[in-house]
């Protein structure tokens, strides 16, 4: 379940749309504020987003057999990411999120908008005799996010107090801004970027959200042997779209090279300096140097994902 945002009230406020349709696409300049985020200044309204949280002593050693990250080993209040893989390793579920530490403490994450009850009731199902508990937060916490280092930082804040939070962390950004820097960076979002065959080794994911060095979990069969072997049967690209058509192509338009389909799109924006840019998810023999054809529009290829090895070669921005 998904909530609309109060934040939509702030002046010049416009609501996005798609699953993006809760909170704003942006407050009247999307480019000026793409320039604020990339200052450092200003936050993004995310709270479309899932919460949950997973508690009890026995939580960290828990989502460590399950996910792909070494919860194990997690300190306090570190910023962490964490796949639910398919017995196959196709990428079912992500998650990303902090643990409070301590027996009495929790892991709180967020996910995709609408992907909260599914990722509980998964979770839920995998609890056996292990002392945790598993609670969809939705309703409660909101996700907000704040420039700072790589990626940024992520804020769960009580719903009843966002306006208050807004007052003090403005000025207000949407999210159309925020998606044009994620994109420039190369960060996929699961069911936008991906389909329901991606695995993590395609995906740029690696070492981010998956840990090659710990026991066994669902699906490591895959990306180990991916890893190891190399080659990932595709890979995650940006796109440098050709301006002069003055259109972004739509989730899922197919890209060719030769006349032959080769992939598809995932999240398209426009960067306030690279212009018209997408992600793409490519067959791995494609040459990286080719101009590629997305629904009539020209575009060049910024490889995110190393070919031969499945590793993210994040785009230097």
């Amino acid at each position: 379940m998904t909530y609309a945002s109060p934040l939509l009230s702030l002046p010049g406020a416009v609501a996005g749309d798609g699953i993006d349709a809760p909170v704003a696409a942006h407050y009247g300049s999307f480019h000026t504020e793409q320039r604020t985020l990339d200052s450092g200044d200003g936050f993004v309204d995310l709270s479309h987003r899932g919460v949950l949280r997973v508690s009890g002593p026995d939580r960290l050693t828990w989502l460590h057999s399950l996910t792909t990250q070494a919860f194990e080993s997690l300190q306090p209040n570190v910023p962490t990411a964490a796949l639910v893989l398919s017995p196959q390793g196709h990428v079912e579920h992500a998650m990303h999120g902090q643990d409070s530490g301590g027996a009495d403490g929790a892991f709180v994450a967020h996910t995709e908008p609408g992907r909260a009850q599914a990722l509980v009731e998964f979770l839920d199902s995998m609890r056996f005799m292990m002392r945790v508990e598993v609670t969809d937060l939705t309703g409660e916490l909101a996700v907000m996010w704040r420039p700072g280092g790589e990626a940024g930082k992520h804020d769960f804040v009580p719903r009843d107090q966002l306006r208050a939070y807004a007052d003090a962390a403005g000025p207000a950004c949407g999210l159309w801004a925020f998606e044009a820097l994620r994109i420039a960076r190369g960060e996929p979002r699961l069911g936008l970027d991906t389909d329901h065959r991606s695995i993590p080794n395609e995906l740029g994911l690696i070492p981010e959200a998956v840990h090659l060095d710990k026991g066994c979990y669902r699906g490591q069969e895959t990306v180990a042997r991916v890893h190891n072997l190399g080659r990932p049967p595709r890979r995650l690209t940006l796109l440098h779209l050709d301006g002069s058509l003055n259109r972004l192509p739509k989730q899922g338009t197919p890209i060719s090279f030769n006349d032959r389909e080769v992939g598809f799109v995932g999240t398209s924006a426009r960067h306030y300096e690279l212009g018209p840019i997408a992600l793409g998810l490519l067959k791995r023999n494609v040459p990286v140097d080719a101009t590629l054809d997305v629904d009539g529009i020209p575009a060049a290829q910024e490889p995110v994902v190393d070919p031969d090895v499945g590793l993210h070669v994040r785009p230097l921005r």
